[in-house]
């Protein structure tokens, strides 16, 4: 491969604003765990404040399974941006829609969308942990757009 040729998962396709809260955390906390142990403990504690301990461990669990099997049996690897940068990547985009897809009540999209990330033997147990991982961060949406009224009262 050509020195100038870029990795083209990692193209900027578009801004993180114009995803919705689910597919935007998705991204936010795949750049963070990919980032190192000090931005890792920051998802932990986002979790655990957001959802409670119980749950803020389930979704650390889907998040690193989801990470670990990208990693190892990734068909590439996943191309990422900075944790502050504004841009979203291709490969992004598609591990955004993957982990919305995946917590949707009709997710048969979601398992083609796996077998372009890992080994189709693999497909399964990322969309299990994707399914996880996004009804996670639908709760945690959910409470964010409720915490400034309760904060009224």
């Amino acid at each position: 491969m050509n020195a100038m040729v870029r990795p083209r998962g990692g193209a900027a396709i578009g801004v993180l604003e114009d995803l919705d809260p689910v597919e935007a955390a998705a991204v936010l906390y795949l750049r963070l765990w990919c980032d190192g142990a000090g931005a890792q403990l920051q998802v932990q504690r986002d979790f655990d404040r957001t959802l409670g301990t119980a749950h803020g461990e389930t979704a650390l669990g889907s998040l690193q399974q989801l990470c670990r099997l990208c990693a190892e049996h990734g068909r590439r690897p996943l191309m990422r941006h900075g944790v502050g940068c504004r841009c979203l990547g291709a490969d992004e985009a598609c591990f955004a829609h993957f982990v919305a897809a995946a917590s949707e009540p009709d997710s048969e999209d979601a398992i083609l969308i796996a077998t372009l990330l890992v080994r189709p033997d693999l497909a399964p147990c990322l969309v299990d942990a994707a399914r996880t991982l996004g009804l996670a961060l639908r709760r945690m949406a959910i409470a964010e757009r409720r915490a400034p009224t309760d904060r009224l009262h």
